[in-house]
């Protein structure tokens, strides 16, 4: 399966002022956290070089820079592809994850002044995809949310370490739930969250946010463990 490039025209613009391969990994990145491009799918050099209007040269760059940020891997006389994440992934992910944002809010707590609207902003765009049962959206603002968490902090080398690190979430959700059942309680967290936050109760926010995360590694987990064989099986005589 190949990945459909056609939107990434859109995104030449990007390029105009920079046409470096971490510009287009960054927008790479950013088509695999927002679902378009899925675990598993090629992402074929003619295609994408085409549509960004790159060169091979700097496109087989990008994919070096992808491949180091464990979202893409090479497969020989096969080509690149996004990856798929294991459980032992999930499990490293969250550790990251909880450090990342649960400290990025610590950090917020310290300064004299943050600015919560694109925490706002996210949320809004969270219940607008939900009341139009939206699921893929809602993971996309979900996303977007956490981002905003970790923004808070005001430190660019933490905001790039949670951009990578919910790229290579993004690659379980994609494949595994994009329901209201999955979705719709982390929305009521992420009210608590912020609500947290308006408030000035950074330690609340951050209880919150670390039992939000548990939660969700459970139910990754669960999601990624082998589904039980059924029927009779016969033993090999």
């Amino acid at each position: 399966m190949t990945v459909d490039a056609s939107g990434l025209e859109s995104a030449r613009h990007l390029l105009e002022r920079s046409g470096t391969a971490e510009r287009v990994a960054a927008i790479l990145r950013q088509y695999i956290t927002d679902g378009v491009f899925a675990p598993g799918e090629r992402l074929s050099e003619p295609v994408i070089s085409s549509a960004l209007g790159v060169s091979r040269n700097t496109l087989r760059e990008s994919f070096q820079l992808l491949a180091h940020e464990r979202l893409a891997v090479h497969e020989l006389n096969r080509g690149v592809f996004v990856r798929e994440l294991t459980a032992e992934d999930i499990e490293d992910l969250y550790v990251v994850r909880r450090a990342t944002e649960c400290g990025a809010l610590r950090r917020a707590a310290e300064l004299s002044t943050v600015d919560l609207s694109p925490v706002e902003e996210a949320l809004h765009d969270g219940r607008a995809a939900a009341e139009a049962e939206d699921w893929p959206s809602v993971g996309t603002a979900s996303i977007h949310f956490h981002q905003a968490l970790a923004d808070l902090a005001g430190s660019e080398r933490l905001s790039a370490t949670m951009r990578q690190v919910l790229a290579e979430t993004r690659l379980f959700f994609v494949l595994n739930e994009n329901t209201r059942e999955f979705y719709e309680p982390f929305l009521d967290c992420h009210e608590k969250i912020l609500r947290d936050l308006r408030r000035g109760r950074f330690d609340a926010a951050e209880a919150a946010l670390d039992r939000y995360l548990r939660t969700a590694e459970a139910r990754l987990l669960e999601l990624s463990a082998p589904a039980p064989e059924t029927g009779n099986t016969t033993p090999a005589e």
